[in-house]
């Protein structure tokens, strides 16, 4: 795995989001427990705290921005943090199975 797979997922998931307006962030996920806008701020919050570990900073809370509109924004600035920390390859892959699980429940 490397860290332009990781950024071939990253920019599938953001095509597929990023001209959403705000009833579809606020719509239930796949499962109908959380809305779309939960999930994809769960998703960058585990990419933060990956890229963290990998460069051995502490972990941080990614704030939740006023608008879910800026969650792709949001998600690509996570990944390419992820992805210059130079992970092992098992973390990169993991991180893009995430990104890809979460494409898949929305």
């Amino acid at each position: 795995m490397s860290a332009a797979e990781l950024d071939r997922v990253v920019a599938l998931l953001v095509r597929q989001i990023g001209h959403w307006q705000q009833s579809r962030w606020s719509a239930p996920a796949a499962g109908g427990n959380v809305s779309r806008a939960d999930l994809v701020h769960k998703l960058v919050q585990e990419l933060a705290n990956l890229a963290a570990d990998a460069t051995g900073e502490p972990r941080r809370e990614v704030p939740r921005l006023p608008s879910d509109l800026a969650l792709p924004d949001q998600l690509r600035v996570v990944a390419a943090d992820l992805a210059l920390a130079a992970p092992p390859d098992p973390v990169l892959a993991g991180a893009a199975d995430a990104v890809a699980r979460t494409r898949a429940a929305l």
